[in-house]
């Protein structure tokens, strides 16, 4: 076991750290129940690290005092054995803390997120809500945790109220199944791909959406794909920057071919000002592909709620519902593999032009092509139970690259205009970039222009 000794400045932290969403601190008395409730929230949630042998804010109001660790290693025996009674076991490591001038041996234990969903040796789940490690009773909730960790997809519920044939007959399936080999009989393929449970032949969601007809009437949660236009740059649009809504239904393959034809002619009519001129919004056609394609296959289908594609005027949003699963971050996004809807994923692998055809390498793909095309890669954030991929339309050329760049195309170029093509939105900042340019003896100020008309031009021998 990891023996560290601590400087002044870390134990300061460890006794006057709030107690958080990501940190708990428990005497040496705290139980093995304690310890096993703390370190299973962590574990569910967001990962996390606790000590033991550091009192908590209520047991000790005064910091000063809250450090008082065990005599020796063996005393945290309980502790540790506590811990190693959870289960599935926890991604976890530990350290002993030790600290000239204090009295006694503190615990650290480090929680990783996991993607599993743990309980604790009596079977209760907890989870960490701020600072505080709350149980889920709910057999509902603890099924949406296990959906939103990967540990369960809800591609394989059953849906008892839909009959077989919504798959087995539909006209996608037999499509699919007549460019198939070996040649196989809808329903045969249905069973043994496991898109219907053999035993009460009732179709499961992946089924479903895979090959119904008309899945969005089936499926007792929202599936489609929401196309949103707004025109407008504003990070939170008004609703009258709103244009125009279209919501798209289907089965997955033909949804995201229909998905990616519609946004790519809603930016067609959309113009943005470029280095080169004025000119229809228009990205590497991999990119927005990859990313759609990647936001419905990957996407948490227990959530009751459609895919959004939401096009402004300098960028474009897709967001699919769902956290990242697994042991997907946002550090190994790009690297990672791992398929929360494996039935979907393989199925759709199997048509004779997959959309997922370079599996596991769309958003590498995305962000390679967006260099390519020079413009600012992708931003990936998770929102709540969402994921949300903007992409840009801002060049990767400097502010006075991409302002000399448009004037080797153009006679002269406004504030507003060169806002657009470098991204800044601030008409001061854009007026440093000016000046700057200026100061170098590049750019001088049209004569007679002033006001919003004001404008720049290469500057001209005399």
């Amino acid at each position: 076991m990891n023996r560290k000794t601590l400087t002044d400045k870390d134990v300061s932290s460890f006794l006057t750290r709030d107690e958080d969403h990501f940190f708990d601190r428990k005497a040496l008395a705290a139980s093995g129940k304690t310890v096993q409730k703390i370190a299973v929230a962590f574990a569910n949630s967001d990962g996390g690290e606790f000590v033991v042998g550091v009192a908590d804010t209520l047991e000790e109001p005064i910091p000063e005092n809250r450090w008082n660790g065990a005599a020796k290693v063996e005393d945290f025996n309980g502790h540790l054995q506590a811990l190693t009674e959870v289960k599935p076991p926890l991604p976890m490591e530990f350290s002993i803390l030790e600290a000239p001038g204090r009295n006694g041996l503190v615990l650290l234990v480090r929680v990783e997120k996991s993607s599993e969903v743990h309980q604790t040796s009596d079977g209760t789940v907890y989870v960490r809500k701020g600072a505080q490690s709350l149980p889920v009773k709910e057999t509902q909730r603890i099924l949406e945790l296990q959906f939103a960790k990967g540990a369960a997809s809800f591609e394989d519920q059953i849906l008892p109220n839909i009959p077989t044939e919504d798959v087995s007959d539909s006209q996608e399936l037999r499509r699919f199944l007549s460019e198939y080999s070996p040649k196989s009989d809808p329903l045969e393929f249905a069973l043994n791909q496991n898109l219907v449970e053999r035993k009460s032949w009732e179709p499961k969601v992946a089924g479903v959406l895979l090959f119904s007809d008309n899945p969005a009437a089936a499926m007792p949660r929202k599936c489609s794909v929401k196309i949103v236009r707004y025109e407008t740059k504003e990070d939170d649009p008004e609703r009258d920057h709103l244009k125009s809504t279209a919501t798209l239904e289907g089965p997955l393959y033909p949804l995201i071919h229909d998905t990616v034809k519609s946004v790519t002619a809603a930016m067609s009519a959309v113009s943005v000002w470029t280095t080169t001129g004025l000119k229809t919004l228009q990205y590497p056609p991999e990119a927005i592909w990859e990313i759609i394609v990647n936001a419905i296959i990957h996407r948490d289908y227990s959530i009751s709620d459609d895919v959004q594609v939401r096009i402004f005027d300098n960028r474009i949003e897709v967001v699919s519902p769902g956290k990242l699963p697994g042991y997907v971050s946002l550090d190994n996004i790009l690297d990672a593999r791992y398929s929360r809807n494996s039935k979907i994923v393989r199925n759709l692998a199997r048509y004779p032009n997959p959309p997922n055809k370079d599996l596991g390498e769309g958003l590498n793909t995305a962000f390679q092509k967006m260099k390519e095309w020079r413009l600012k890669q992708p931003e990936i954030v998770e929102d709540g139970n969402y994921v949300r991929v903007t992409i840009p339309h801002i060049p990767l050329a400097a502010p006075t690259e991409a302002i000399l760049e448009f004037l080797k195309n153009n006679p002269q170029i406004t504030n507003k205009q060169a806002r657009e093509i470098t991204g800044i939105r601030s008409e001061n900042l854009v007026k440093i970039e000016f000046y700057k340019l200026r100061d170098e003896g590049r750019l001088e100020m049209v004569p007679g222009l002033k006001g919003p008309a004001a404008a720049w031009r290469l500057k001209r021998k005399r």
